[in-house]
């Protein structure tokens, strides 16, 4: 009887650590999801392409995008999805729905809408990162929001509209969000995928870039749950909360009235054992001036945890008190299982464009480790409010460069460091959370500070491993200048300051209620554009890597191992100033998203580079993901520009990714073995 108890505890012991695991990673050799599975790990415990074959792989077929949309698209980022053997991804200028077989990439549908104007004023604008997909297990359904901010349910097998949901397959996200929002010019859209978990859709919003926004009043990006049967509204989450809502008390002086954005344009995680979902917010309007929205601004740079079928607020852990530097939470938060003090603990990891990864006990917001109340400098820019204090994790450390200091300028050699030295001097340096200045012609032009708003992590996040407890991030050592001068005047906006440098026009110089200007190829598609980047005789200010891997053992919540990711770039290497100078690897900048699978971490580079007999082009490198070794390569014609994504098919392993570039319209390339032994 003793014998017949203690195994019924072990099994129990036994259930309850499995039931613990909440996210596996991809199942059945099938990718479904954006980040892989709900939790956002972008993993696939898959091992037929390994540390000793990885550099033998060959394309298996190529899909170009140019003929998906009026004019070929540069900036691809989507990451596609692979059930039952068909590839869904969007692609090109007008975001066309394709479904592929997976196998030899032949295209087998294609959905297309032409949304005239309104497409037009639309400020996310692009094929974005992709589809949703979703099945009962009789049928299935891809769904994907339009650049015009409507959400589309479509059959899987035909990519027709689904009739019964919404209004022939279409819910228009501009109604029925509690606010008033025109239907050609209203300015909200999205980039990021919906999530749909449980028979809920859950979808965010995006806006313009608010570096210098032309009005104080904006938008409100409000997030919202929607039945994937009928289309019907099933909740909203008020982002900027209403008067006497949780949270109202953080908006001074009414502005949580007319202030606009706190949208959720990065990707959401769901966990649904516990029915919750994690929303990344960004901040209110505008990126660096927030002297029309004083007090801390919840639900501002915050991690927001929901209730999947309500939508009611379970907890939120605000990352940036009264945001003024465009540190929006870019990506989806990663769910992990990690084991602390001899127990499984339901884990959030979230990187950051700072630099922190803030990890927090999922089910109740508790931070696993201690995050302090740290005060951080004042500023000078007229009418401004400034929080005293800003959260600073305490573990695990920063995985990439934090703020600017003389010591973290160029030092190739003894000129170019005095030349940086120069350079910063006529501009205010120091930590992070440095805050902005006012720009003067005769004085201080700015603040440089670091990681800028596209970096350290951005959009495509990070991955994790549930089998080894790591979790890996690329991050990329991106400065910006912010420096804020006077409104040039109300046909510009409408907010005492807006970000510039003294003596210059600023960037946005479109006529209140102009559509936006159309995006130059390869330009930033998301994330933030944090002012003019410096340089010292063209090269980067700041010392390398300038792109990094970083492995965490979230165990312990300290950094494994960190690599420079990407080839020294043409313009470092071929330097005259560097001559006969032995320059280690420095990385590459730009935004990479990472993918694990059984025994790799696989990443591309962002960059064009020169790479020997191939030409120009870039490499899809893999590295060892217990020591961060670089086990092989191979060529891709373009840049990574959409996080890779993995799959089995017909007993062969294939690895796809989206590439493109200045010159390089987007495509899709599939990598696969040559044989199979």
């Amino acid at each position: 009887m003793l014998k017949s108890s203690r195994l019924v505890l072990a099994l129990c012991a036994l259930c309850f650590a499995m039931n613990a695991r909440g996210q596996s990673g991809t199942k059945n050799g099938e990718w479904h999801n954006y980040g892989g599975d709900l939790g956002s790990t972008r993993y696939a415990p898959l091992d037929q392409i390994n540390a000793d074959n990885f550099g033998k792989m060959e394309i298996a077929w190529r899909f170009k995008t140019d003929s998906l949309g009026p004019r070929p698209e540069f900036k691809f980022e989507s990451t596609p999805l692979m059930a039952h053997g068909v590839l869904y991804s969007t692609g090109g200028t007008r975001r066309a729905v394709v479904a592929m077989d997976a196998a030899t990439g032949e295209l087998l549908w294609v959905h297309r809408e032409d949304e005239g104007m309104r497409g037009t004023y639309a400020p996310r604008q692009l094929s974005g990162h992709g589809v949703a997909y979703w099945t009962d297990g009789r049928e299935e359904r891809i769904l994907y929001v339009t650049p015009g901010y409507r959400l589309i349910a479509l059959n899987a097998k035909t990519g027709m509209p689904v009739t019964g949901f919404g209004k022939n397959g279409v819910v228009d996200l501009k109604q029925d969000d509690d606010q008033e929002i025109d239907l050609i010019t209203g300015e909200v859209g999205l980039h990021s995928t919906p999530v749909v978990a449980k028979d809920v859709v859950i979808v965010g919003a995006a806006h313009l870039t608010g570096s210098d926004p032309k009005s104080r009043k904006n938008v409100k990006g409000y997030v919202r749950g929607f039945d994937v049967r009928t289309g019907k509204r099933l909740w909203i989450f008020h982002t900027i909360p209403r008067p006497g809502e949780y949270g109202a008390d953080t908006w001074e002086k009414d502005s949580l009235t007319y202030t606009g954005n706190t949208g959720v344009w990065a990707q959401m995680s769901v966990d649904e054992d516990l029915g919750l979902v994690y929303l990344p917010v960004e901040l209110p309007t505008g990126d660096y001036y927030g002297g029309d929205r004083p007090g801390k601004g919840l639900f501002g740079e915050s991690i927001v945890a929901v209730d999947l079928q309500t939508g009611k607020r379970k907890w939120h852990y605000q990352l940036v008190h009264h945001g003024i530097w465009d540190m929006d939470i870019p990506c989806a938060p990663i769910l992990t299982d990690i084991a602390l003090n001899g127990r499984t603990v339901k884990a959030l990891a979230q990187p950051t464009k700072q630099g922190f990864l803030y990890v927090f006990n999922r089910e109740t917001g508790e931070p696993i480790w201690p995050i302090e109340e740290r005060p951080v400098p004042k500023g000078d820019v007229p009418g401004e409010w400034y929080s005293p204090t800003q959260p600073f994790p305490t573990k695990p450390p920063a995985f990439d460069n934090q703020g600017v200091s003389i010591e973290s300028l160029i030092d190739f050699t003894p000129e170019l460091r005095a030349e940086a030295v120069k350079l910063a001097s006529r501009y205010r340096i120091g930590p992070i959370f440095s805050p902005p200045t006012v720009s003067k012609a005769d004085g201080t032009l700015g603040t440089i500070t670091s990681p800028g708003s596209t970096g350290g992590a951005n959009w495509p996040g990070g991955s994790y491993d549930p089998e080894t407890h790591k979790l890996y991030v690329y991050s990329q050592s991106a400065i910006a200048v912010l420096g804020m001068i006077p409104t040039p005047g109300p046909q510009f906006s409408d907010m005492e300051y807006v970000q510039g440098t003294a003596g210059k026009e600023p960037r946005n110089s479109t006529p209140m209620g102009a559509p936006p200007a159309p995006r130059a190829p390869g330009a930033a598609a998301e994330g933030g554009e944090g002012g003019a980047t410096l340089s010292v005789n063209g090269l980067p200010l700041l010392k390398p890597p300038y792109g990094r891997i970083t492995a965490y053992d979230m165990d312990k919540g300290e950094i494994a191992w960190q690599v420079a990711h990407g080839e020294t770039p043409d313009n470092v290497r071929n330097h005259a100033a560097l001559k006969g100078l032995t320059i280690p690897r420095t990385g590459q900048p730009g935004l990479v998203g990472v993918l694990t699978t059984k025994t790799l971490v696989i990443a591309g580079e962002p960059m064009f580079t020169t790479t020997a007999s191939n030409g120009r082009g870039a490499m899809l490198r893999a590295y060892d993901k217990a020591t961060g070794k670089e086990v092989g390569a191979v060529f891709m014609p373009a840049p990574q520009s959409g996080s890779p994504m993995t799959y089995m098919l017909n007993g062969q392993q294939y690895i796809v990714v989206a590439i493109s570039g200045p010159g390089f319209a987007g495509e899709l390339v599939a990598f696969r073995l040559r044989s199979i032994s």
